[in-house]
């Protein structure tokens, strides 16, 4: 990682990343108390649901690299960003790369499945806001082996995301995690903006 002390510009703007850093705190948090304690167990989850709630209206109204618009690219062009990856002429993007655009919207609709999943059935047991609603009535372990590969699907792409972040960061000798705690990355000429 690159500890040049270049030209630096601010990306992440402080919500987003009190976002990231939240969502990886409940998550976590709702992941290891699942089989024990039902009650942090669910309020987790309710915080899960805001977060997305606030990043999905920050993806649209947001600050410019916390836009959706800025980051989500057509599949052709990532799928050539992607082959370029295996090269070493691959381009460097300032704010999220292509494959990390499509890597932000599945993990938002995966966490998303877990917790409203988590929020229906917990509903079926008499509990939460949706307790009175129709869904209480809904019956089944079907509920709860779905809301669980949710989780364990989240799972599995929080171990891809931190994968690409860490083989991003070597490939352009920079720290994308400390970026993601300062909002800051270094800018050279031939970034992708």
């Amino acid at each position: 990682m690159n500890n040049s002390q270049g030209a630096t510009k601010k990306i992440w703007d402080i919500l987003v990343r009190v976002f990231h850093w939240s969502l990886v705190l409940f998550f976590f948090t709702a992941y290891v108390s699942a089989e024990e304690l039902d009650v942090v167990h669910a309020y987790a989850g309710y915080a899960i649901l805001g977060l997305l709630g606030f990043r999905v209206l920050w993806g649209l109204v947001g600050t410019r690299y916390a836009r959706f618009a800025q980051f989500v690219y057509s599949p052709q062009h990532t799928i050539g960003y992607l082959k370029t990856m295996l090269s070493s002429k691959s381009e460097r993007y300032i704010g999220h790369n292509p494959a990390g655009g499509y890597m932000v919207l599945a993990l938002l609709l995966s966490v998303a499945m877990t917790a409203i999943l988590g929020m229906v059935l917990y509903a079926t047991e008499g509990g939460g806001p949706w307790a009175d609603t129709f869904v209480a009535g809904w019956h089944g372990d079907w509920l709860e082996d779905v809301h669980e590969f949710f989780a364990n699907f989240s799972l599995l792409l929080i171990g891809l995301h931190v994968f690409g972040v860490l083989v991003s960061s070597l490939k352009h000798r920079e720290n994308l995690v400390r970026s993601m705690w300062t909002g800051r990355k270094e800018t050279r000429p031939d970034d992708v903006d």
